[in-house]
């Protein structure tokens, strides 16, 4: 809350809404951009104009969110992360320390490609992870609950459950809500932790309320 004064000298008590959110006062958030409640932002970050930040975020130290990116709910980003225009992060992803994002496919210093129309999107979708040090070649999608492993150099879409690695990353198998690796001895698994899921004829994985019977988001 603040005092001003008009043209007639009258006093007018102004009140200006406090931040929900944190930013470390080595950060710098440039306006306007949109930025949730209970989120953080640390050391050295640098959040730009029209970017919009979901609630209960965390991002780490040493991070650029470029323009207008889109970032969800309950979103980690660890520490130097480059979030680049063009990249779309739903809610509850995981981005691992160091890893890469791109958003040109053909990028020249001499032929400069940093128009939006130039930007090719990357759509992390919910609840996947992006481990350490991990490259997603932009103008690909990362399924639900993808699970991209540490180093890997990602090349295509990754299904939804997919555990890949490797350069290129490939399939290697498949990574529950919760985290653990699924091993399926059959069409169906279930999950320590509760869950359970479907491998359908065409190799992909499902979660089912019980084997055979889709969950009503799907």
């Amino acid at each position: 809350m603040w005092l001003a004064t008009c043209g007639v000298g009258i006093l007018v008590t102004v009140t200006v809404p406090a931040k929900r959110y944190f930013v470390h006062e080595s950060a710098y958030v440039d306006e306007p951009c949109e930025i949730g409640d209970g989120t953080k932002i640390w050391h050295f970050t640098h959040v730009m104009r029209d970017a919009k930040i979901g609630a209960n975020c965390s991002i780490g130290q040493n991070c650029v969110i470029a323009p207008r990116v889109v970032i969800g709910n309950g979103v980690k980003i660890q520490n130097n992360v480059s979030v680049y225009e063009g990249v779309v992060l739903k809610d509850d992803v995981f981005c691992g320390p160091s890893m890469v994002f791109t958003n040109v496919t053909t990028p020249r210093s001499g032929t400069p490609r940093n128009r939006p129309e130039d930007y090719a999107t990357t759509l992390v979708l919910h609840g996947a992870t992006l481990g350490a040090n991990c490259t997603i070649v932009c103008g690909h999608t990362i399924g639900e609950y993808g699970f991209v492993g540490a180093g890997a150099v990602v090349t295509a879409d990754v299904p939804a459950y997919a555990m890949v690695y490797g350069n290129p990353a490939r399939v290697h198998g498949f990574a529950c809500e919760c985290g653990l690796r699924m091993e399926f001895l059959s069409t169906s698994y279930a999950c320590e932790c509760g869950r359970a899921f479907e491998r359908t004829t065409s190799g992909t994985v499902r979660r089912t309320t019980r084997a055979g019977t889709p969950t009503a988001t799907e």
